[in-house]
């Protein structure tokens, strides 16, 4: 399964996910309403604690033409960013609603690693059939995700 997972800068939330679904099997990729200024130390840190390497990742934007090329896209957004969220504007299968640790304390860093990868693991754990309405079209919100467990 190829999963985008999405956020504002793409330094914190999106990385995690990232490597968590490395990790689980799935063809993870992260990207941000705009680039950031890179991985957020605290993410790395957190996730070097439980032996997953995300050093190696980077900061990237949202590439809108390439949506289409993904079985699902997740925002990370929580209603509490500050930001825009991009599940405003960008078809998304989910929207995990997941806080923005930036600028946090490393606890509350562990909290939202642990939130994420219980999201992440739950995907990985079910075939996702996903039904994109006007998959990848800026605006449309549209796109249904549904899950059916392992046989």
């Amino acid at each position: 399964m190829k999963v985008l997972f999405i956020c504002v800068e793409n330094s914190c939330r999106s990385q995690i996910a990232e490597g968590f679904g490395r990790q689980l099997g799935l063809q993870a990729e992260s990207a941000g309403i705009k680039s950031g200024s890179g991985v957020n130390p605290d993410a790395v840190t957190v996730m070097a604690e439980i032996g997953i390497d995300i050093s190696a990742q980077f900061s990237k934007a949202i590439e809108y033409e390439k949506l289409s090329d993904y079985d699902a896209v997740i925002s990370m957004c929580s209603v509490k960013t500050g930001d825009i969220c991009p599940s405003t504007f960008v078809a998304t299968q989910a929207n995990w609603s997941i806080e923005d640790p930036k600028g946090q304390p490393l606890k509350v860093f562990r909290r939202v690693r642990d939130e994420i990868r219980n999201k992440v693991a739950e995907l990985a754990r079910f075939k996702v059939s996903v039904k994109k309405d006007n998959a990848g079209q800026p605006g449309t919100g549209s796109g249904n995700i549904r899950e059916v467990k392992d046989r």
